[in-house]
């Protein structure tokens, strides 16, 4: 080992001590440099266009997709009808069969139903005497219409079978109604039938045709019986 003299070894000490703050410095340069580098690198990995990437979506395919969602609605939901069924109309009117049968004992009044078969609208009137009155109620304020796809395809009541024109019904005080029967037909030709029993007051649905009882048929061996019965109690 070589012994430097005291003054050699003082002049160079500063000059080593210097080239390892050199040294020094330029590590922590360059640990300063990496660290940064791997930030940027970290920064631009959670950038809004790294994110997008990621997910494989970019607000412009959204917009593209939402366009196109908007457009096949706009050709599937015209398929689709938004009227009423043939059930929802029948039960409404005969909700409002059994509304006009509590409003004619009510008001110990009779009340007249008119049905316009052409059009598809009905509404009630009160009978007071000779005149008649609109109920006060404001459901009735105007008639009421069947749904665009549904019509009355024929009415049968004490005027008749009717298949166009108005049909009157009434509903008297007693909580009696006149009989009838009606069927109603949607754009698909199905058939909704409704019959209302003079006697009961029953109200019927059926998705067939109900056709009206047939007259009673007298045979001709007890006509005879009969028209002797009836002479008999005239005496």
């Amino acid at each position: 080992m070589q012994i430097l003299p005291i003054g050699i070894w003082i002049k160079t000490k500063p000059a080593m001590i210097m080239g390892h703050s050199a040294t020094i410095a330029r590590r922590t340069g360059r640990a300063r440099l990496a660290f940064r580098a791997l930030h940027a690198r970290r920064a631009r990995q959670f950038t809004p266009h790294a994110v997008r990437s990621s997910c494989g979506f970019t607000i412009l395919e959204i917009i593209i997709v939402l366009f196109l969602l908007v457009g096949l609605l706009g050709i599937i939901l015209p398929r689709f009808s938004l009227d009423d069924s043939l059930g929802t109309v029948g039960r409404r009117l005969v909700g409002t069969v059994r509304s006009l049968q509590s409003l004619a004992m009510m008001t110990q009044k009779t009340v007249r139903l008119y049905v316009d078969i052409d059009r598809g609208i009905y509404w009630p009137m009160i009978l007071d005497g000779n005149q008649e009155k609109a109920p006060t109620d404001p459901t009735w304020a105007m008639p009421l219409k069947l749904s665009e796809t549904i019509r009355i395809s024929d009415f049968l009541a004490d005027q008749g079978k009717k298949e166009s024109g108005r049909v009157d019904l009434f509903f008297y005080p007693t909580g009696r109604i006149d009989p009838a029967t009606m069927h109603l037909v949607d754009a698909h030709n199905n058939i909704l039938a409704i019959a209302i029993e003079p006697v009961t007051g029953a109200i019927r649905m059926s998705d067939e045709r109900i056709e009206p009882p047939r007259p009673l048929i007298i045979l001709e061996r007890v006509r005879p019986l009969l028209q002797t019965a009836g002479e008999s109690r005239q005496r």
